[in-house]
């Protein structure tokens, strides 16, 4: 890393394939996923497949805790060490997780131990590959030579005009694990129904309802077409042991909406916990924000 070149934190949370992680320099936290006794952290010492297989007849959910001050201060001295001068971390929502609050809080006593450092830490008020775009874009950025005032500027441009759409089988994970929002009156009604969710002002909303996945992902394309027509977007199929299902969306997608960029990614386990195993949905953004 070039003293010059800013520095891209996020969490395990975002979802960015790991090659796109590698190219583009971003660095992530894990989460803690609380099984029992143990203590795993995602994507680090727990997988995907792994997770998701035991998810699936686990009668108890785990529980979640987002990385703390001091995982985030390691982080950043870190990165100050490898030669950033500055850092831009980009979270979660922070009406769904602590991940934001403990950046700021690392940011804070950073600031008197390192004032040469300059940490800008942002809620994206989204999640999954919503923040895995701005993390991506803002690495891309970066490379590019921008400096952190300028970088920063395009991940919040990108805050308002980045949405998720999902449906799964199910919300009960969702409602087990408290991060149902907006949607929780769609709980009870869900036996022959897929929901339609996305994410608003940082919170859960429900989107509508579908007979089938295929009428849910019809609903998805209709959606989209509505927000963007042709205008250029780049798209992020995101998954939890569903790419048969992402690979669906994309093609109904990419015959009627105008994507220059798209790529799979599929939710770290501390995601999964919540959404259930088979969710299948996409986050985009307008190309040209």
């Amino acid at each position: 890393m070039s003293s010059k070149q800013v520095a891209v934190l996020t969490d395990s949370t975002a979802s960015i394939p790991e090659g796109m992680l590698a190219v583009l320099n971003i660095r992530t936290v894990a989460y803690y996923i609380h099984r029992g006794q143990e203590v795993l952290r995602d994507l680090v010492t727990i997988q995907r497949d792994e997770f998701l297989n035991w998810l699936a007849s686990a009668r108890v959910l785990p529980t979640t805790a987002s990385p703390g001050p001091g995982d985030y201060i390691e982080a950043y001295k870190d990165l100050a060490r490898l030669g950033a001068d500055e850092i831009i971390s980009i979270h979660m929502t922070s009406k769904a997780s602590g991940a934001y609050q403990a950046a700021c809080i690392a940011q804070s006593m950073l600031e008197e131990q390192m004032p040469d450092l300059h940490v800008e830490v942002i809620d994206t008020r989204n999640a999954a590959l919503c923040q895995g775009w701005m993390a991506i874009e803002a690495a891309r950025a970066a490379l590019a030579g921008f400096r952190l005032e300028d970088v920063a500027a395009k991940v919040k441009a990108m805050i308002p005009v980045t949405h998720m759409l999902q449906t799964a089988d199910t919300l009960k994970y969702l409602y087990m694990g408290g991060r149902i929002g907006k949607a929780k009156h769609l709980v009870g009604s869900l036996l022959n129904i897929k929901p339609l969710i996305g994410v608003e002002d940082g919170e859960i909303v429900p989107l509508g309802v579908a007979r089938s996945r295929a009428q849910a992902y019809q609903a998805m394309v209709d959606k989209i077409e509505a927000a963007v027509g042709k205008s250029k977007v780049k798209i992020a199929y995101v998954h939890a042991g569903a790419m048969e299902e992402v690979e669906k969306i994309k093609e109904l997608v990419e015959t009627r909406l105008n994507a220059v960029e798209s790529i799979i990614g599929e939710l770290s386990p501390a995601l999964a916990v919540h959404t259930g195993p088979g969710t299948a949905g996409l986050c985009y953004f307008p190309a040209e924000v």
